[in-house]
């Protein structure tokens, strides 16, 4: 096979064909794309599993799907408030030790290029088991194709593939789930319960039905108890918060 510049002429043919199929789909996974999916049967406060209207694919859950607290979190790989908010939120849930869990789901802003390709991206990547570390690297690496072309952004998704699968995973079944039915329902999916909770912008976390809309001022009830916060936007202050929120929830708020 031929190589320019270190590609192969095939895979440059599969990134095109990749990114016009990403391009088509945008709109119908932002606009909801699920008119036929009844979301009244479904509990948004709980873990909600594989079926035929989500592509079979359930919601991600960092840390223990059994853990005590589950909290769920709306975001966008390509918004850098999510992105900072990330390592905190993963820093918890290992600190708390199996009493949280975060339940991930996609709210994407129709402003950000790539928000539904790395969307798209964490979801195949999720469907060789690798969406948490792929996740993280999305975040982390943010900065390098949130702004980048189809081509370059083919280039790097592909490269934190192979690296967070350490050479194991699938390389052509990532590049084709990327474009599937099942990751657009699941994207699809996501954003229709974003838009029934109605979010406004990401990250949004939620505890038993009430907004965590961190960086604005606010308050939550949780076993009777009066959680406030100001708008202050420290990220050691969002992990303060959640373990109060946990605590409280657990009834282990001390005296």
């Amino acid at each position: 096979m031929k190589r320019l510049n270190g590609f192969t002429v095939w895979g440059i043919v599969v990134s095109i064909v990749v990114a016009a199929l990403l391009g088509f789909a945008t709109y119908k996974i932002i606009d909801g794309n699920n008119k036929a999916t009844d979301f009244s049967k479904y509990d948004f406060n709980t873990i909600i599993e594989a079926d035929e209207y989500n592509g079979n694919i359930g919601d991600h859950v960092k840390g223990s799907s059994d853990a005590p607290v589950l909290i769920f979190e709306y975001a966008d790989f390509q918004c850098p408030g999510c992105a900072s908010i990330n390592p905190r939120v993963n820093k918890v849930i290992e600190q708390l030790d199996g009493k949280l869990a975060v339940v991930y789901r996609s709210y994407l802003l129709s402003y950000h290029k790539n928000g539904t390709a790395a969307a798209s991206a964490a979801e195949a990547a999720g469907l060789q088991g690798y969406w948490k570390p792929y996740a993280d690297k999305l975040f982390a690496e943010q900065s390098e194709w949130e702004y980048a072309s189809a081509s370059e952004r083919t280039e790097l998704f592909n490269k934190y593939f192979t690296e967070v699968t350490e050479g194991k995973g699938d390389l052509d079944r990532f590049n084709s789930d990327i474009s599937s039915d099942a990751v657009s329902k699941k994207i699809s999916f996501d954003m229709g319960i974003g838009k029934r909770v109605d979010i406004e912008g990401t990250p949004a976390f939620y505890i038993d039905g009430q907004l965590i809309r961190w960086g604005e001022a606010g308050s939550v009830v949780v076993n009777g108890e009066t959680i406030s916060w100001d708008s202050a936007r420290s990220g050691d202050d969002f992990v303060k918060l959640l373990k109060q929120i946990v605590e409280a929830k657990l009834g282990e708020s001390e005296e």
